[in-house]
């Protein structure tokens, strides 16, 4: 199979939230990995090429520093990788990415793409599914098992309180891939020698620029939730304390 992996450039999870006055994430200050989801689809990728040959290819968006997640995915066993470079592709909304990446890999027929369910400073979960749409292609969501078949994939999808789906799926394909579908490996010490060797595409922001349009969504301001902390007392019998705290919990606290 030859598969196409999408893979995006996070903060580390303990990266210090710092804004400006405008209320925007100061990203020069912290420290970079590779999105946890995505890592997993990386993974999940290398296994199916390990049992059906083919090839594997990773492709992010992102500054010059987003290379360091493609040396990464080379060093595990990924064939080549794909840059979209520059500053710009990081204030893309989901679906301007998706246009990205769709232009970018417009030339190549790929059987399947596979990309995290959501990335780690957002979490909007809608960049694979808007690829999908883009290309015209059949999609899955939150997969933790793929079988290759005669007549495609069958996968196993997560839902919720503990229930699953299985379901077929002709190829070509997208699908998101819940973490936790596999164990990550480490890269070996050869595979980082040899990723120095293999193919890397840098794609400029001109060449896609006709495929985007418009942001369609914008965050306006980022901000950290003030603290706060309020003590109230409830007296009474307790029957009429029970009653009273009842009404909080529904009507104002809304838990119940």
């Amino acid at each position: 199979m030859k598969i196409l992996v999408c893979i995006k450039q996070v903060p580390q999870k303990d990266a210090p939230l710092k804004l400006n006055e405008s209320g925007t994430w100061i990203r020069e200050e912290v420290s970079y990995e590779v999105n946890e989801p995505d890592a997993y689809a990386l993974e999940e990728a290398l296994r199916q090429k390990e049992k059906h040959g083919g090839e594997v290819v990773v492709i992010t968006a992102g500054p010059a520093r987003a290379q360091q997640v493609l040396r990464e995915a080379l060093a595990k066993g990924a064939d080549r990788a794909i840059h979209l470079e520059d500053d710009k592709f990081v204030q893309l909304d989901s679906t301007n990415t998706a246009r990205a990446i769709a232009a970018a890999v417009a030339e190549e027929n790929f059987d399947l793409i596979v990309t995290g369910l959501q990335s780690d400073d957002f979490g909007a979960a809608q960049t694979g599914v808007l690829l999908a749409e883009i290309l015209g292609l059949p999609h899955a969501t939150i997969i933790i098992g793929i079988e290759k078949t005669d007549s495609g994939l069958h996968l196993k999808r997560e839902l919720e309180a503990g229930h699953y789906q299985f379901i077929d799926m002709q190829t070509p394909a997208v699908l998101t891939i819940q973490s936790g579908i596999n164990k990550l490996r480490y890269a070996s010490l050869i595979g980082i020698k040899q990723a120095k060797n293999k193919p890397l595409r840098k794609i400029a922001w001109a060449d896609v620029e006709p495929k985007l349009s418009k942001n369609l969504q914008q965050i306006e301001r980022l901000y950290v939730p003030v603290k706060q902390k309020k003590t109230e007392m409830v007296e009474g019998p307790p029957t009429e304390v029970a009653r009273k705290i009842t009404e909080y919990l529904k009507n104002t606290a809304r838990v119940i």
